[in-house]
């Protein structure tokens, strides 16, 4: 079966006396090119744990199981968390050849990892593979990634969960929005909250863009494949704090940094312009010209005012 013809996808669909629901935000990609973009970009290895968020019919998942490294004995593993009980259904089928999946039925919005180690609501990877304890304390530490097509109403949601986690991944690949991928990786002078936000935690890249007329059902807008990679060390500065500052500086977004800051924080003009003059920033300035490292200095002073 050919889960990116779109014929063969609604009559699958009938099959299961189902339809794409609107509110979970299910369009299904119909471009196998995409698909390897994704999966090339996520460099899997033999030890890599790959979880996938929303896979719907099971498209990319497919794809991700057919990879060498998934296809090799004790290879990697791909774990498949759905939502919707029916696309639970219709994976069992698409994917049953594929004894290095599991599927999880669950709301990503209160997964963590830690949850891929239960045996209730899962299917497969067999009775071995399941009682291999030794293997999955392996695996879990080795880390895993993300590589999924997020419903775009969760998506921003999903990353900054992801990102602030205890044990983030080692890598994602997401296929979200395209002005919500441009967004993360913006800088000076489109610099923003979200942007900023992620950049605290990951590196982050546009792969490649995927037009809207290649999903089924269409989209309003185009996609984009991005990289994220969390950073192994965490920036030297006070998480609470940088946040603080950097809500309070996009609070007005188009208006000056140096009044948001005042009128947020409850810190003279006066204290902001000596800080920002040590800092070399413009005190006419707004906070989408400030790069990450300006807000990080910016905080650092804070704290101690």
């Amino acid at each position: 079966m050919d889960l990116t013809n779109k014929f063969e996808v609604k009559a699958l669909l009938k099959k299961y006396n189902s339809k794409p629901e609107k509110h979970l935000g299910q369009h299904f990609i119909l471009l196998k090119g995409a698909l390897k973009k994704m999966i090339d970009a996520a460099e899997i290895k033999k030890t890599d744990t790959i979880i996938e968020v929303g896979p719907g019919l099971g498209t990319l998942t497919q794809e991700l199981a057919k990879n060498p490294a998934c296809r090799q004995a004790n290879g990697a593993k791909i774990i498949a968390i759905e939502k919707d009980p029916l696309m639970v259904d219709i994976l069992k089928e698409t994917v049953a050849n594929y004894k290095n999946v599991k599927i999880i039925q669950a709301d990503a919005s209160h997964f963590s990892v830690s949850d891929s180690d239960s045996e209730s609501d899962t299917e497969g990877f067999g009775d071995k593979m399941r009682i291999n304890r030794g293997r999955k304390e392996k695996e879990r530490n080795h880390g895993y990634k993300i590589v999924a097509n997020l419903p775009y109403n969760v998506a921003t949601f999903l990353i900054r969960k992801w990102l602030e986690s205890e044990k983030p991944p080692k890598t994602m690949i997401l296929m979200i929005q395209k002005e919500v991928a441009q967004r993360i990786v913006a800088k000076p002078p489109r610099s923003n909250l979200l942007g900023i936000s992620v950049q605290f935690y990951a590196d982050a890249e546009i792969i490649n863009y995927v037009k809207k007329e290649l999903f089924w059902p269409k989209p309003k807008v185009d996609a984009a494949i991005i990289k994220i990679v969390p950073r192994k060390k965490p920036p030297v500065v006070n998480r609470e704090i940088f946040f603080k500052v950097l809500k309070a500086g996009f609070s007005q977004p188009r208006k000056q940094l140096m009044g948001n800051l005042s009128k947020k924080l409850k810190v003279s003009r006066e204290e902001l312009a000596l800080i920002f003059r040590n800092l070399d920033i413009s005190d006419k300035i707004r906070a989408e010209n400030l790069s990450l490292s300006h807000w990080q200095n910016l905080a650092r002073r804070l704290i101690h005012n």
